[in-house]
């Protein structure tokens, strides 16, 4: 095979079968179309028993189509303004299943998607924001007719974001309520809303939990996906006000008997105003009273929450033996558009004096910590306050900084998303103030770094591209720092998450004998 039947291939993804089960709804991606410098993808259908020729219905961008219930319509979002290259705006659109002309049903105003219709089709439910590139705020949950006009949004009441899973949101039966997921400290919890004007969200999932997934029945009754931090993911059930919930699945029993896990301890302080939560995950073996030392991870984002989910990594560096420390510093989603706000045109400054309060008052929590052993590491976001961290103080004995934003005008222009997110985040374009976009890098301080610094990179990453770790690197080896680069072929940003199996495991090979060799006694 060719490099260009590579390019002739296509991806299927998003399958949704009709109401009447005879058609197959999907997106179909061409690898080798692009358009706006994004991947073409459009909305097909054909005939689930496989005969007759496949329904072009869209073009360009489109994704996340549903099936009106009668099965006559298809909603499905798409950016067709002509700016759509210069922000993060689109539209839901409705097109006539048989093929004709899409029409669009939102106002152009900012981001939506995930639409899914009432019971009776005359109404549909979304997620979205009523603003262009505003990445700090809430997105939210909007009802809109069928023939447009203006939405109605539910969720007003809640300072909260309710977009923080791939799932549409739920209608009842009745189309008296509907069913969201949001944010909040630390959990991810399941909402349900009156759709009558005025109504308050109500909580019917919640829990130090994180829901990682839902779906509803016709009679109502809700079935969902969720882990804590001792559990990965397992399936639930309840009624559709949440109420008579049981667990279905126990599928990780016996390996949560084979391995030994930690349950993190939660605790908050106030600084600068905000109040600010924060973890301690202690080693899962027991303490002799000697000390261990800690490693301060930090989230990416920076509008993202890190919180009451299970997660490997916190495991498997608890278990090498270190108190982990991590906490949701100003700039995080689940604390209110406000706080989740006040980091842009801050990036190092509250942001970073919030992680350093949090390790201040975890160390002052935990006798356990070794304050003269410490370590810091973090990813995208995460990676940019690691790399800023190292820049200006020197109290680590070594840190780890991957995927990271370290050049900003770099960014600007090699990332996918640079040319919109750092024009909002740093609040100019670099041509406008380069001061900011100057002062904002890590590599403008590198020559302050004392500390060793392991970064690690993906060669195929275009969040934050790989001339970001080259930067930092180049940099500080000319500097005659202490710095090692090791750089990942055929993995983009999702590495750490989603990468081959073989290189999920060398990079925790990497990480962990760099902490063992700067942090032991």
């Amino acid at each position: 095979m060719t490099v260009d039947d590579v390019l002739d291939l296509v991806q299927v993804s998003a399958p949704r079968i009709s109401p009447d089960g005879r058609r197959v709804l999907y997106t179909v991606s061409e690898l080798g179309k692009w358009k706006d410098n994004k991947r073409v993808t459009s909305v097909w259908i054909s005939n689930a028993d496989g005969t007759g020729a496949r329904r072009f219905l869209a073009h360009e961008k489109d994704r996340n189509a549903a099936w009106s219930p009668d099965g006559r319509f298809v909603a499905f979002t798409s950016a067709r303004h002509d700016d759509r290259d210069l922000d993060d705006v689109s539209d839901i659109w409705m097109v006539p299943a048989e093929g004709g002309e899409p029409r669009r049903v939102t106002e152009t105003r900012g981001p939506v998607g995930l639409a899914s219709f009432a019971p009776d089709g005359r109404s549909l439910a979304y997620v979205g924001r009523r603003a262009r590139n505003d990445f700090g705020g809430n997105m939210r949950v909007f009802t809109v007719s069928v023939d447009g006009g203006a939405p109605s949004c539910l969720t007003s009441a809640l300072d909260r974001s309710c977009a923080p899973l791939p799932v549409r949101p739920l209608w009842s039966s009745d189309a008296r309520f509907v069913t969201f997921a949001a944010e909040d400290r630390g959990a991810l919890s399941l909402y349900r809303v009156a759709v009558s004007e005025g109504a308050a969200p109500e909580l019917i999932v919640g829990g130090d939990r994180v829901v990682t997934g839902f779906s509803g029945a016709r009679e109502g009754s809700l079935a969902f996906a969720a882990t804590d931090p001792v559990t990965p993911a397992e399936i639930f059930v309840a009624r559709g006000d949440g109420s008579a919930e049981r667990r279905l699945t126990d599928l990780n029993k016996a390996w949560r008997a084979e391995v030994a896990l930690s349950r993190p301890e939660r605790f908050t302080f106030t600084r600068d105003g905000f109040e600010v939560d924060a973890w301690v995950m202690k080693p899962s073996s027991p303490s002799s009273g000697a000390k261990r030392p800690g490693l301060l991870n930090i989230h990416g984002g920076p509008h993202a929450q890190y919180g009451w989910g299970f997660f490997d990594e916190f495991q498997v560096y608890a278990a090498a033996g270190y108190v982990v420390i991590y906490a949701n510093p100003r700039g995080s989603q689940g604390y209110g558009e406000t706080f989740t706000r006040a980091v842009i045109r801050d990036w190092g400054g509250g942001d970073f004096a919030d992680v350093m309060a949090a390790l201040d008052e975890a160390i002052a929590r935990h006798d356990v910590i070794d304050a003269e052993r410490l370590g810091v590491m973090g990813g995208s976001y995460g990676g940019f306050l690691t790399s800023w961290t190292v820049g200006h103080t020197g109290r680590f004995r070594a840190a780890c900084s991957e995927r990271a934003v370290n050049d900003q005008w770099g960014m600007f222009g090699e990332s996918d998303i640079g040319h919109l997110f750092n024009m909002v985040e740093l609040g100019a374009l670099p041509w406008e103030d380069a001061s900011e976009y100057l002062d904002r890098s890590p590599v403008s301080y590198a020559k302050h770094v004392t500390t060793p610094l392991l970064i690690i990179h993906s060669e195929d990453d275009l969040r934050c591209p790989i001339g970001q770790a080259e930067q930092l690197f180049a940099t500080l080896k000319k500097l005659g720092k202490d710095v090692t680069f090791v750089r990942f072929p055929d993995e983009n940003h999702e590495l750490s998450r989603s990468g081959k199996p073989r290189h999920r495991l060398a990079r925790f090979t990497f990480i962990l004998d760099w902490f063992a060799k700067h942090l032991s006694p």
